[in-house]
């Protein structure tokens, strides 16, 4: 009798944990990783082009992905980015407003990021994923509160190559335009390994992808005409002062008296400077931003150091101030200071800032942040577009956050602006990234309207900007200082400027276009499923 011998196998081994758990980490970690790409393509780095791989990247982890995972991946998308880019917020109110401010900008993103997932499954899908993300922005641009452009990918590309496209179709279209290059950039590089695993790829796809890669830059190229620093109306000379505070942070403004004796005694010594020949005689003047905290038309001591500076230079200066009236809000306003009248006109800021310059839902901001009652009074907005004619030079005034808003450039330089003067007031947030973020701003500004741009700030950085988005000269932080330069003047439109929010609104058509269809495909698929799960016994039964 022979016995049966039975051979049991061991039980395979398990997979080691980190091949298991790499796939399921591979696309979260690489959304964090695109948006960090695109925090890094901001100034003040030099590396406007980590953009194009970042919207690749961002486009691999979106690409066919279910809504709720594109909510989630969008979202850790949007902190890579946001977090970083806004961490000045928080310079001197700690981090719960940061952390609060880039979550919401996040989520707008990671809402956009769902819609880029959507249709990325239409042909030609770098194209609508581009314009949904633009439409995204312009959702941020509005609401709520009046919304928060920071982080607009246009003004991220004050050095890149595409930024002639800005005098094309604005910041719109240069966003639109970035995006679609590096969307595109992802396409291209999976026909390329399609062609090699199998040796051919559709025709339509090839075009595909080197139309998406291709046009942007084309069209950057084709752009490159507008961008003109041709003194078609001649030159003025101007003047930016920047007088420096006492001390950084919220409480900059402490001690305002000695800020405006900052800004009076360095335009007396530039008045000295120009006696002695060593710099050219100023047609105009430019303070910055909140330069007088203290009301002149209230209070005569600030009212004679303000007249006794501007009589010192002998030219037309614009003031910055904050006026107190007796019963309503306060203004922060731009006083349009002559040698011999005294104040002649005034600009209120009509873009202000929420939690900075007003405070809305006051009592429920109090509870994440004491720093709340720190705006006691909050700060209207003004109505009118702010033109200056100083002598005979026609300014547009855009105060400081108005930078960042489309419609307040712009409104000055079809009011007639000839040159568009920016004064900001960047102590509050210290030495941190903003106040380069906004000069970028100012640049792409410059090359979206051919205007020479004049930035005088408080405490730094204050520059003169050529039509072309150059920088010729620039001050550093916290340091007295005047820049005198002659800048090209320019009456003539823009395609950007005539066109105004119409890019932005044919953008945003195309966008909802792709929606559209992505949805009604998709409506169209579970249908087919449902059919195809019925089968055909149950469909004739149904009959």
């Amino acid at each position: 009798m022979s016995a049966t011998i039975t051979t049991v196998e061991p039980p395979p081994a398990p997979a080691p944990r980190s091949s298991t758990l790499w796939p399921r980490l591979a696309r979260p970690a690489a959304a964090v990783l695109s948006g960090v790409m695109l925090y890094t393509s901001f100034p003040p780095r030099p590396l406007w082009w980590l953009v194009l791989p970042g919207f690749a990247l961002l486009g691999w982890v979106l690409s066919a992905r279910r809504p709720r995972a594109a909510l989630g991946l969008g979202l850790l998308a949007g902190l890579g980015f946001m977090l970083p880019l806004l961490h000045w917020t928080g310079e001197e109110v700690g981090p719960v407003p940061w952390l609060a401010l880039a979550l919401a900008e996040a989520v707008f993103i990671a809402v956009g990021c769902v819609g880029v997932a959507a249709v990325s499954r239409l042909p030609y899908w770098p194209v609508w994923a581009a314009a949904v993300w633009t439409l995204d922005e312009a959702l941020r641009a509005r609401v709520p509160f009046g919304g928060f452009p920071w982080g607009k990918i246009a003004f991220g590309q004050a050095d890149s190559a595409f930024l002639p496209l800005a005098a094309l179709g604005g910041t719109p279209l240069l966003s639109f335009a970035v995006v679609l290059c590096g969307f595109g950039l992802l396409e291209a590089v999976r026909q390329v390994r399609r062609h090699r695993a199998t040796g051919t790829v559709p025709r339509s796809a090839v075009v595909a992808a080197a139309v998406t890669v291709a046009a942007p830059v084309v069209a950057a190229l084709a752009a490159l005409p507008l961008v003109d620093d041709s003194p078609e109306d001649g030159t003025a000379t101007v003047a930016a002062i920047q007088g420096n505070v006492p001390r950084l942070g919220l409480d900059f403004n402490s001690q305002r008296r000695a800020v405006l004796d900052n800004h009076a005694n360095r335009t007396e010594q530039l008045a000295r400077d120009v006696k002695a020949g060593k710099v050219p005689q100023p047609d105009f003047v430019l303070w910055p931003e909140n330069s007088s905290d203290l009301d002149p038309y209230r209070n005569a001591d600030a009212r004679e150091a303000i007249d006794r500076a501007v009589r010192a230079i002998g030219a037309p200066t614009v003031v910055g101030a904050v006026l107190t009236p007796d019963t309503g809000p306060l203004r922060n306003t731009l006083i349009e200071w002559d040698p011999k009248s005294g104040p002649v006109d005034t600009y209120d800021k009509r873009h202000i800032q929420p939690f900075g310059e007003y405070m809305p839902m006051r009592s429920v901001a109090r509870v994440f942040s004491k720093d709340v009652d720190r705006v006691q009074r909050d700060f209207g907005p003004g109505r009118k577009v702010g033109v200056f004619d100083l002598a005979g030079t026609k300014v547009g005034l855009v105060t400081c956050y108005e930078a960042a808003f489309d419609d307040a450039v712009r409104d000055t330089v079809k009011d007639g602006g000839q040159l568009i003067a920016v004064p900001s007031n960047n102590a509050t947030f210290g030495r941190s990234e903003m106040t380069y973020q906004q000069l970028a701003m100012s640049q792409v500004r410059a090359v979206e309207h051919g205007r020479s741009v004049v930035v005088p700030v408080t405490s730094g950085v204050s520059a003169v900007i050529r039509p072309d988005g150059t920088i010729v000269e620039k001050t550093k932080m916290f340091t007295p200082d005047a820049l005198v330069d002659e800048v090209p003047l320019r009456s003539s439109l823009t395609p950007a400027t005539r066109m105004g929010a119409l890019p932005e609104g044919v953008l945003a058509l195309l966008a909802l276009g792709g929606l559209g269809w992505a949805t009604a495909r998709s409506v169209r698929a579970r249908s087919a499923r449902k059919t195809a799960a019925a089968g055909p016994g149950d469909v004739q039964a149904g009959t």
